[in-house]
């Protein structure tokens, strides 16, 4: 089976995820700057679920543009992955109207490191579709980045214990992390291309 109708899927769901996200923001109820200073906070976490969202998409991209087929496994995979995205508006959403509790944030940080344990699982899935020897595996040769961010999620986990604010910098650290090109797999494509 091609990748065709998979990426259109996932584009259609993460993109619900979007307009699930930016609906729930509301506007200041004050018409000042005072006003807007006071939805600050909510619109910083909608940024940050945003960025997430957004750097999902783009990686997922990226591994269905070099996965030349996928199969069942891959597809559960996928749905996996979308699962804990498609709970990221409810987790970012709680954070808002709890004023960034504990609790809430813990909860976004446990669906963040979800999802990239998702996200690994589906480039497992994708690699052994295509194989050791595959464009996608040799692409995705030393991922420092996909290593890295579920012990950074862990970090903030943490870290919330001692205090929410602590907890979402470090998640907005790894957003920053993702948010810096990565253009091994570009090269890659660029060098298939040649």
């Amino acid at each position: 089976m091609n990748t065709s109708r998979l990426e259109a899927f996932s584009d259609g769901v993460l993109a619900i995820i979007i307009t699930i996200m930016v609906l729930e923001l509301s506007a200041p109820a004050e018409p000042s700057w005072e006003g807007l200073r006071q939805v600050l906070p909510v619109f910083l976490s909608y940024l940050l679920s945003f960025a997430f969202v957004g750097i999902y998409w783009n990686n997922h991209h990226h591994l269905v543009h070099l996965a030349g087929k996928v199969n069942g496994t891959v597809l559960w995979a996928n749905l996996h992955l979308l699962f804990w995205l498609s709970l990221i508006p409810f987790s970012t959403r709680w954070m808002q109207q709890t004023d960034f509790a504990q609790v809430p944030v813990l909860t976004y940080g446990i669906d963040l490191l979800l999802s990239a344990i998702a996200f690994l699982m589906l480039r497992v899935a994708l690699v052994r579709q295509d194989g050791p020897d595959g464009h996608l595996a040799r692409a995705l040769r030393d991922d420092r980045k996909g290593k890295l961010s579920p012990l950074l999620y862990l970090v903030g986990m943490a870290a919330t214990l001692v205090h929410p604010w602590i907890g979402l910098g470090t998640y907005a650290i790894v957003a920053l992390m993702w948010l810096l090109p990565q253009r091994r797999i570009e090269r890659y494509v660029a060098q298939l291309n040649e």
